[in-house]
């Protein structure tokens, strides 16, 4: 295969490569990552870009602060696919002092350099994960962030699909939900084919996440909503508020937003992916300390709390199981996992308490056994707990797959888009 007919790839915000490991297994011999960046600020041990150049070879590995990354680079990478999970921030913008230089983000915000990316390169498709709540936030203006975001694609010249899935509804092990972002260059061919289509059409039978997320042919609890994009993204930032659903679509600054009913599969229980209990070395059971401070941690409780003001008011929490149900996918992997934290998951196998193994955690999110063996216990429960499905990724990029076998003219059409 030529490397013309290869997908070329830049990671951002790269982590321990799950998006690279999701779009090898999809398909190893068309993605093909050639750059990648991680950059952990104020570390001086760069954990997971050590794991991630331990484990890939080829292509450029860069750590560094992605805002240091020069424009050129970008476009000398000619990126067909730029994949990323980044954190869910504020994106509120602003006029610039001199009015001509259009809008400025917030320092630090890193949509931002996804933007800068986008803009140097074009790619064709542009594939992002995030937390859910980036469709609700900030909590005094709901849905102003992620219409900034659409609209910052809109002005790019994207049309945007979204997804919120939870893999455990399509088979996976952990109740772990995502909001998935895929972006695609107006004029290629999946664009003109997908035009033809109504935004129904799109987001319950024949878009990007419709093929490998079956959902129901009917919206929740009759929730559907269309709104128009103002077209001052200064505007959105300022003003605009709205209610996103789980799943839509924006084309042209035209929103289409359902939520939807997966349409699911059994998902793999918590005792598939244990290990051997002959491999699990004595440090991973819980003392009788330990079990005490669980019981506590993770029982109902109503407590008396004073506020910053002076208010007296009362904390309740509901009770949770003592132990997490092996019948049953894993909850939400946090990076807090392995701590005595009410969130930590913990197994009884043979009437003795413990938390998952590091092995078992990656297996969580269906990254190789040992993915991120070399760091301490605490580094890889961390980096587990900020790292995504893996499967997930591996359906998206299959997907991608049928849609670039479809758009195999799209490269002379996209160094036309390109120009000026």
């Amino acid at each position: 295969m030529g490397d013309r007919e290869k997908i070329r790839v830049v990671e951002l915000f790269a982590g321990v490569g799950g998006f690279r490991i999701g779009l090898e297994r999809a398909n190893p011999d068309l993605f093909e990552v050639v750059w990648a960046n991680q950059w952990e600020p104020e570390k001086k041990v760069q954990f997971a870009f050590d794991c991630y150049t331990r484990n890939f070879t080829k292509g450029i590995h860069v750590n560094e602060d992605i805002a240091k990354v020069p424009n050129e680079v970008f476009e000398e990478q000619k990126p067909d696919l730029i994949v990323g999970g980044f954190p869910c921030q504020d994106y509120s913008v602003a006029r610039s002092l001199s009015g001509e230089k259009g809008i400025q983000g917030k320092k630090g915000v890193l949509f931002w350099e996804i933007k800068r990316a986008i803009e140097n390169s074009f790619p064709k498709y542009v594939l992002l994960e995030n937390v859910d709540r980036l469709l609700k936030s900030p909590s005094k203006q709901r849905g102003r962030d992620f219409a900034v975001m659409l609209a910052t694609f809109r002005d790019l010249g994207y049309t945007v699909e979204w997804r919120v899935i939870n893999a455990a509804d399509y088979g996976h092990a952990q109740r772990r939900r995502r909001i998935f972002i895929f972006a695609y260059k107006n004029g290629i061919t999946f664009d003109k084919e997908q035009r033809e289509l109504t935004p129904e059409e799109i987001v319950y039978k024949e878009g990007f996440f419709a093929k490998p997320f079956p959902i129901e042919q009917e919206p929740y609890k009759n929730r559907i909503a269309e709104v128009v994009l103002p077209l001052d993204i200064v505007d959105i930032s300022d003003n605009f508020s709205f209610n996103f659903h789980p799943s839509g679509i924006m084309r042209d600054g035209d929103v289409y937003t359902v939520h939807q009913t997966p349409i699911g599969e059994n998902p793999v229980p918590l005792k598939d992916i244990l290990v051997d209990e002959s491999e699990v070395d004595e440090k991973y059971y819980l003392t009788k300390e330990m079990e005490e401070k669980f019981a506590y941690l993770r029982g109902p409780k109503k407590i008396e709390r004073t506020s910053s003001t002076g208010h007296k008011y009362i904390f309740s929490e509901g009770g949770m199981s003592p132990t997490d149900d092996l019948d049953k996918p894993g909850r939400t992997m946090l990076t807090s996992e392995g701590t005595v934290n009410r969130s930590t998951h913990i197994v009884e196998v043979n009437g003795r308490k413990r938390f998952l193994t590091p092995v078992e955690c990656e297996r969580l999110n269906e990254f190789p056994d040992n993915w991120t063996k070399g760091m301490t216990d605490r580094q890889r429960y961390f980096c587990m707990g900020n790292a995504l499905v893996v499967g997930l990724v591996e359906k998206m990029g299959k997907r991608i797959v049928e849609i670039q076998k479809e758009s195999k003219n799209d490269i002379v059409q996209l160094d036309l888009f390109s120009v000026g």
